[in-house]
Formats: structure tokens, sequence, C-alpha cells
């Protein structure tokens, strides 16, 4: 569509220069001056065969050559024994030149009018219809992210190399009698970079990359979405070898389920054609993401379309640090990257991104030279959970909600639970787990839930309303505990043994603190000083008392 575009350009440009050559070859003044003298010894030696007067010059032609004089250096009785011609404009030729010319400016003109005017209607059509996207041409795009530019992944990586290779040598494999998958599919959740992989594959094989969203193909008119993925496979294939990327596949591959919708299926029988079209020498692969691969249609996923299933996880420790490192390459700090890989369990790639770059605004708004921890964990629950306002508080509720967020604290420290840093409007200290836990493990926790309420029964003799959160994760927590993994009295579980367990942990949570009291009392001011306090403060505390 792009070079058709351009090639229309090329050809009015080149046939207006055309015309405008041919003017001015036919009606450029192409005769030599000449003195009053010359003029009178070609007259006198009647070499002269026409004369033509004008307003401004006499134009003396003779059998090999046209000469003009100045009509102001001439007189009416050097010319006694020619026929002169009186001419008293331009030739009829120039004024037809001069309407060529007119028509065609006018008839191009209009003809970019009617286009502009067609383009505006559709895209009028497409803003109350389809999304914008599906009425632009598909262009291929040279992406600039390389490996190198995205930390971690790599098992990934090495998937994917075998991909590169085919597309950079296809003859080493159909010498050998091998061929590549049609389709990858990328699988994972949200933010892990799986777009940017894509992008890679394609720049270190260094080939045209095709990127649509699945959600570019549904349209309100039958027809449109189908109409959209053949266009999209034609302009790979004019272009192979190449990648083709659809994003969120999801949109337009969800699995048949008998209700009827036309529109999709019809998108997706044309994608499933497509794919199965594909020569042996076609150079193309389609690589494809989702989060969602258990709602996907069959039909996709059997052998011959997305041969391929890589499974794109959240980052590890040693990932995150990779990526954290990547992120700040360039910005000026003093940071320890174990340290932020430890306190980011559970980022994906594109939080871990966010909260680099709002350590660094935070770092500039306070006229900072250099990212520093401090600004990491000023800055982490705003990424995780987003910036929330603390409710104003008076000085009873506020002594109530420094001692509930002491007693977490203590209680997560002297229970070994992984957290950074807490601060007094601290809704969740402590990322959530992924992995499995013992049942000590998972008693520490429900402990860490309820030592706000016993830290204020403990100090006020009651408890805020504000303690809901926690002890309704408290109380899911046993409840898995007791029915789930079956850590309670017996395997059959029951509301009294739950019961039983959270008010036993509740007890032993009171037990601690109360022998912790001094603890409690330093943090508290901590608190009321600053409103956080980190583990690390807390830890060394606790080891004084030994």
């Amino acid at each position: 569509m792009l070079k058709s575009k351009y090639n229309n350009i090329a050809i009015y440009v080149s046939a207006f220069f055309i015309i405008a050559l041919i003017l001015f070859a036919i009606l450029r003044d192409t005769s030599s001056p000449i003195t009053l003298n010359d003029a009178q010894k070609l007259l006198d030696n009647h070499s002269v065969t026409k004369v033509i007067a004008t307003k401004e010059y006499v134009y003396l032609k003779t059998q090999n050559e046209i000469y003009k004089i100045a009509s102001t250096q001439v007189s009416a009785k050097m010319f006694a024994d020619y026929e002169v011609e009186i001419e008293q404009g331009q030739t009829p030729l120039f004024y037809v030149l001069v309407g060529i010319i007119i028509l065609g400016a006018g008839s191009l003109t209009f003809r970019w009018y009617q286009k502009k005017s067609t383009l505006f209607t559709s895209s009028t059509m497409a803003n109350s219809t389809a999304p914008i996207s599906s009425n632009e041409p598909i262009q291929a795009i040279k992406p600039s992210v390389s490996f190198k530019d995205i930390g971690g992944i790599s098992e990934v990586k090495i998937e994917l190399s075998e991909i590169i290779d085919f597309m950079k040598n296809p003859k080493r494999y159909r010498n050998f009698g091998a061929r590549m998958p049609r389709g990858v599919l990328l699988v994972g959740p949200p933010g892990v970079g799986k777009t940017m992989i894509a992008k890679a594959v394609a720049h270190e094989a260094g080939v045209p990359f095709f990127y649509q969203s699945g959600a570019s193909f549904v349209q309100i008119y039958v027809g449109m979405g189908a109409k959209r993925v053949h266009e999209l496979f034609t302009a790979a294939k004019k272009n192979a070898p190449a990648i083709i990327f659809i994003d969120e596949i999801d949109a337009v591959g969800k699995a048949r389920d008998g209700n009827r919708n036309d529109e999709r299926e019809a998108t997706l029988n044309q994608l499933l054609t497509e794919m199965d079209g594909f020569e042996e020498s076609s150079d193309i692969i389609v690589i494809a993401a989702t989060n969602k691969i258990d709602v996907l249609d069959s039909a996709l996923l059997r052998a011959g379309r997305f041969d391929r299933r890589i499974f794109v996880d959240l980052p590890t420790k040693r990932e995150r640090a990779s990526i954290i490192s990547k992120y700040l390459a360039a910005i000026p700090n003093e940071t320890d990257i174990d340290a932020l890989a430890n306190m980011t369990v559970g980022f994906n790639g594109a939080s871990l991104a966010a909260l680099v770059n709002e350590a660094a605004l935070l770092s500039l708004r306070q006229n900072g030279s250099r990212v520093t921890m401090e600004h990491f964990h000023q800055v982490k629950d705003k990424v995780m959970f987003g910036k929330r306002k603390l409710l104003i508080l008076n000085e009873e509720q506020k002594a109530h909600r420094i001692c509930y967020q002491a007693g977490k604290a203590v209680a997560a420290a002297a229970f070994d639970i992984d957290f950074e840093k807490l601060l007094l409007s601290n809704e969740s200290m402590t990322p959530p787990i992924t992995t499995p836990l013992l049942k000590h493990e998972i008693e520490s926790r429900i402990k860490m839930l309820l030592a706000g309420m016993a830290s204020c029964e403990l100090k006020f003799g009651e408890h805020s309303s504000s303690s809901k959160v926690d002890l309704d994760e408290a109380k899911q927590s046993v409840k898995e505990m007791i029915e789930d993994f079956g850590m309670g009295d017996s395997l059959f579980a029951s509301k009294e043994q739950e019961d039983a367990v959270l008010d036993k942990l509740y007890h032993e949570t009171k037990e601690t603190l109360s022998g912790l009291s001094s603890i409690l009392l330093y943090v508290e001011g901590i608190l009321y000083e600053r409103e956080s306090i980190t583990k690390n403060e807390i830890i060394r505390k606790l080891d004084g008392l030994q």
C-alpha cells in the first residue's frame, strides 16, 4: 500500500515536469539578437524569407536561423519589399498547452480532495464501528529491541534462538529435511515482555515485523475481520522472510462454544486457513501472545499451526536483578541490586520498569543527585497498589494506627516473615506468596495478620474496624490450611476446628507481643517520628534483647 502510494506520487510529479519541459521547448525564444547593420545586410541580400513583427521585437527568419531586433530600432521603410506578419499575442498552441496544464492540475486536485474525503468518511465509520487500527494500512516495522535490551528470560532466548537461526539460514534446515514450526505461542501473565520478546526475535533475525493486536480484527461487519487477516498475511508474504506477531490472540481465537458469532468465527476460520496455506518455502513465522491459553480454540493449538508453546513466567530473583540492572544503567544510583531483587518478589518486567522510573522521579522531586534504596522503599507500594491517600486521623485514631502497625512489624520480624519496610499507610506488608509453605510458615503469617489486633488489645483493650482486611485474610488462610491442606487435628475439616485454630494462634500472638513490649514501644516511637521503619531496624533491636 505504501509503495503504491509513493509510485502514484512519482508518476504525477513526472507528468508535470514532462509537460513543463514540452512547453519550455516549444515556446522558448530561440532567435539570436542582431544589430541594425546586420539586419540591413540580411534584408539587402534577400536572405530573409519571412518577417514577423511583435510589440517588442521584429523577427527575421532565414532558411537556417531566426534573428530578432528590437522594434524601436527599425523603421517601416526597411521592410518595403517584404510582407510583414503582425503577431498580437501568443500562438494557439500556447493556449492549448496552458489549457492542458490547467485541466491536469484541476484533475489532480479533485482526485486528492476525493481521496481525502473518502479517508475522512472511513475514519468516521471506524470511530463508530471498529478500532481505528483496522482501517490503517498494514506496514512492516524494523524493531530496534534486541535480546541484549531484555533482562532475564534466558530459557526463552534459548527456545527462540532456533527460530532466529532458521530465519537467517532457511536452506540449512530444508536441506536437512527439517521444517520450523509455523507458529510460536508465547504464554504468560501480563507485563512479562511477550511483545518485546517477539520484536527482539525479528531484530535478531533481521526480518520485517508485522504487528497486530487480536482486537484489531474484531469488526462489527461480517467479513471485515477475515479480510484484515488476509491482508496481514498477504503483506507478510510479499516481504518474506518475515514475522507476524498477533498480540492478545485470545480476543479472536476463543474456543467456539456453539453460540453463534459469525464475525468472530469467520475471522478465526480465516486465520486457520492462512496458517494452513503456508508453503514450505514461505519463510513466514507467526508468533502470538496470550495470558489465557485455556480459552483458545483447540484448532489453533493443533500441530501445523502453533506447534511450539513457550511459557514466559514472572522473573526469578536472578532475572529481576538483571532487569533492574538494565533499567538503572543510565540512572545515577547508589543501590543494592540484590536487595532490590529481594524486595520485588512477584513483580513483572513492566512493574520493575515502573518501579525504577518512579524512584528516579522521586529523586528528582527531592533534588537528589542519585537514586538510593530509600527512594525505592518509598515508591514500592505506589507501584504495587497505586497511590493511596491516608485518611485524616485524629490523635486517638493515629495512636491506635501506630500501635496496630507496630504489632504487625514486630511480629513479622520475630517470626522472620519477608518484608523490607513498613509504612504507617501500609495495607499489605508482604508480597503475595506463590511457593508452597509448611504448616508453621502459614501459622507465622496468620500470627502476623493478627498481631495488629493483639497489640491494640494489650495497650488499649480494643482495636479498630481497620483490622477487617487482615482479619479476613487470616480467616481465609486458616480455612485453606484446614480444608485444603489437611493441616488440622484431623483430615476432616470443620468450622469448630477453624475457630479453635484461629483462637489459639491469636492468644499465642498476644503472648509473644507481651514479651516484646519494649520493642513495641521502640517501633511506635519510630513510627510517630517518621511514619516508617525497616525490618533491619527491628531485627537489630531484637538481637539486642538476646
